[in-house]
């Protein structure tokens, strides 16, 4: 289980981006956060997947409490997500060809070994060619370099995906392709999903049940109401 509680937030303590917020994600279930765009729901994502740590609340993995964050956080807990952000573009290393981008993680974690079956067979996943995986970010789209960040974020095998507005950025054919990915991941893993955006269509189609982030004031006082059902 993810459990979120009494979370607040932000990138400057006297004025928090999110407040008190709580939310809940059980293993193999699926759990879309909807808002408008600068409601904070992209930082509490940061701080489910242990990118940012909060001011105040709990963040409970399986039970446990999280105490770290970012690097400081224990591998076991650090491997067990796998994030997507929405602007491939700032989240690629430049310089990287797109077989290293995959390969990255896996480097990260000593498992150099798995690299020459890992990144074919992810990349064939998501729908990318053996040509593309010797480019680098600039000569790619966004929906290839997208393909590249996905496959990037399952390399581990993770048991939780953040998917921070994926999809946002994409052509409603690569949006298609890759929520099929994910799910397809999820059948196959028993893996927990927490999928951020602002179109409510999608998630309730994609999510389990969709959770509505109402901001009730502009110096950040947000909250999710109770969730409603997603199908």
């Amino acid at each position: 289980m993810l459990e979120l509680r009494a979370i607040t937030a932000g990138y400057d303590r006297r004025a928090p981006v999110v407040r008190d917020a709580s939310l809940t994600v059980a293993p193999g279930e699926a759990v879309g956060l909807l808002g408008p765009s600068g409601c904070g729901k992209s930082t509490l994502a940061r701080v489910a997947a242990l990118l940012h740590r909060p001011d105040a609340g709990t963040l409970l993995l399986d039970g446990t409490p999280v105490r770290h964050w970012r690097h400081r956080a224990p591998r076991a807990q650090r491997t067990a997500f796998g994030v997507v952000f929405q602007q491939p573009r700032l989240s690629a290393d430049p310089r990287l060809r797109l077989t290293d981008l995959i390969a990255e993680p896996l480097r990260a974690t000593g498992r150099r070994e798995e690299i020459p079956a890992r990144v074919p067979e992810l990349a064939d996943t998501v729908g990318l060619t053996p040509d593309l995986l010797t480019r680098r970010p600039h000569e790619v789209s966004d929906g290839q370099l997208q393909r590249a960040c996905l496959a990037r974020a399952l390399v581990l095998r993770p048991r939780w995906l953040i998917c921070d507005e994926m999809t946002a950025m994409l052509d409603a054919s690569t949006t298609a392709a890759l929520v099929a990915v994910v799910e397809d991941y999820r059948a196959a893993t028993g893996a927990g999903l927490l999928a951020v955006g602002h179109d409510r269509i999608l998630l309730d189609r994609w999510c389990d049940r969709t959770v509505h982030w109402d901001t009730v004031a502009p110096a950040g006082k947000e909250g999710a109401v109770p969730a409603t059902p997603g199908r």
